[in-house]
């Protein structure tokens, strides 16, 4: 197994800059946007950095998730990365219409970018809907880059994702504690007894001791309060968990469990609405070809989606499969508890051998018709064997309407893109940890995706896309 090992990016000192208005939001249609885009005349631009302070790399948007409520999405994404974490703001862009048009903005007084005064930079932006309270809720890691007090905290939207709230701090703390990725889940199934509780879960770093202490927050309000954050039975560290909710209110988070120097796939769970949590469950080890220092991607931390029965699929970059670990795959499993695991099953996008490197993929799930239907997105290099120099960058997307036993063709979202296009980071060229795909309820597939072209008068061109209406069908209808 291939031996990796995570660190922190560093946080460094900079001149407080004059506070930037607030850029207003702005409306985008499908039909005004293939002009500003050539390269991709099939997708739509859903949003761009409206920032221009000097300290942060413009025009840059990256690391984008996705969350749909029948014709309702909300996505939201980075805005104005700097080189060395986070960004001037977290963004939001929605669609009422179910993709066909969007409206965007940028949250307000998360940092001091957009009109707040405690914090410098933004990061892991993560969307959700509460059914009960009819909130939509994005959560964040904030955090300043002098002193470094941060914190996590959620945004609200009680008017259908148009306007957002102040945010609302779940945890925070100052020098020496860290946190980081953030994600979100809400129960949304009436009948269930904990309909309308959400969890937000993070984990928390203690700087010098270098563990990732796994935390979970539970709201029972639509975000307004949240209970104190609880760790694991067995206070296990991990990374990159993302909660999901059965039907019957069992709460499941799949993570990157971590040893010391080992990541592997774990889960735990709660069945008491977040009161407590299971111990860590080994679901597999993970073999991982990174991509550093070429790219910044994740470590191979899983993306997980559930199904209306409560069955639970689990997708992560993988090079087991693969002699001499020369490219990663992706690779699933599934679980209707949360607590047993199905063996590791590849997913055939290339031939074994082909070259291809496929990473940080995004998971969506419906039950269409009976069916379980999958649609996935991820970034990929047709030929891993590159340098920065060299390397070419796509986005792909396949689905299933079986569950995964069986898979489309493939099929190219964006790309080539050469790697220096894109933010750049202290561990190479950024597009984010995670992108996002939803599934809508006529069956169409809603990646969001980060898409770069040729940089112009100074700035980068890094923004945020999707797919048109019925570009993606899962079932051709």
């Amino acid at each position: 197994m291939a031996v990796l090992s995570r660190f922190r990016w560093s946080i460094r000192l900079a001149t407080i800059l004059t506070l930037m208005a607030l850029i207003p939001s702005l409306a985008f249609a499908a039909s005004a946007n293939a002009s500003s885009s050539p390269q991709h005349e099939s997708l739509v631009q859903m949003s761009s950095d409206p920032f221009t302070n000097s300290n942060s790399q413009h025009a840059t948007e990256v690391e984008p998730d996705v969350y749909s409520y029948g014709q309702t999405v909300v996505a939201t994404f980075q805005q104005g990365r700097f080189s060395t974490g986070g960004a001037s703001d977290n963004g939001w862009a929605t669609s009422h219409d179910g993709g066909k048009t969007w409206v965007h903005g940028s949250l307000p007084d998360l940092t001091i970018y957009s009109g707040g005064k405690a914090y410098h930079r933004a990061s892991d932006p993560v969307v959700v809907y509460d059914a009960r309270h009819k909130t939509w809720i994005i959560s964040s890691y904030i955090f300043d880059e002098i002193a470094n007090p941060n914190a996590v905290a959620v945004s609200l939207s009680k008017d259908d994702g148009l306007t957002w709230s102040k945010p609302v701090i779940i945890v925070q703390n100052s020098t020496g504690i860290f946190f980081d990725k953030d994600w979100i889940t809400c129960d949304n199934t009436p009948s269930s007894p904990y309909y309308g509780h959400c969890y937000d879960q993070w984990d928390t770093f203690i700087n010098n001791k270098q563990y990732n202490l796994i935390q979970v927050s539970t709201s029972t309000d639509g975000g307004l309060t949240w209970s104190k954050p609880a760790t694991t039975a067995d206070k296990a560290n991990g990374t990159g968990g993302q909660p999901v909710v059965q039907p019957d209110g069992r709460v499941i988070i799949p993570i990157l469990g971590e040893t010391p120097k080992i990541y592997y796939v774990a889960s735990f769970i709660s069945t008491n609405g977040g009161k407590s949590w299971s111990k860590l469950i080994k679901v597999s080890f993970q073999k991982v070809l990174p991509e550093e220092p070429r790219m910044r991607t994740n470590y191979g931390d899983p993306t997980a989606a559930i199904d209306s029965s409560g069955k639970v699929y689990l997708i992560w970059n993988d090079c087991r499969f693969e002699k001499g670990c020369t490219a990663n795959d992706l690779v699933m499993t599934t679980s209707t508890d949360g607590l047993t695991w199905t063996p590791v099953a590849r997913i055939p996008i290339d031939p074994i051998g082909s070259g291809v490197d496929h990473f940080n993929p995004a998971i969506a799930a419906r039950t269409f018709n009976g069916s379980t239907h999958l649609a996935l997105t991820y970034y990929y290099f047709p030929d891993t064997n590159c340098s920065v120099s060299t390397c070419k960058l796509d986005v792909g997307f396949i689905s299933s309407t079986d569950g995964g036993k069986t898979w489309q063709n493939k099929e190219q979202l964006a790309g080539p893109m050469k790697l220096d296009w894109l933010a750049k980071t202290t561990r190479g060229y950024f597009a984010g940890d995670y992108i996002g795909t939803t599934i809508l309820p006529d069956d169409d597939a809603l990646p969001v995706i980060e898409v770069a072209t040729p940089p112009s008068g100074g700035l980068l061109h890094e923004a945020t896309y999707t797919t048109p209406e019925d570009a993606l069908s899962l079932s051709g209808v």
